[in-house]
């Protein structure tokens, strides 16, 4: 279970946390309502993708290319 969850104004994504256990940014997309959780990043770089001005540009240029690894939760 994620440490914390944000709602965020985006039109690609719905909310994004952190789950200090696993040490993933977590992120629950509208399309579908599927939340993936993504490797590598500390929890800094998610606070900073739930205040972005474009959580979806962000996360599609910071996050996506650069993730250790992810998988739908």
């Amino acid at each position: 279970m994620p440490g914390w969850m944000k709602s965020v104004f985006s039109e690609m994504v719905s909310e994004v946390g952190w789950d200090p256990e696993t040490e993933e940014v977590i992120v629950k997309f509208k399309k579908k309502g599927r939340t993936a959780a993504y490797k590598g990043f500390d929890e800094g770089v998610a606070e900073r993708l739930s205040h972005a001005a474009s959580v979806g540009g962000m996360f599609l240029d910071e996050i996506k290319p650069f993730a250790d690894s992810w998988r739908y939760v």
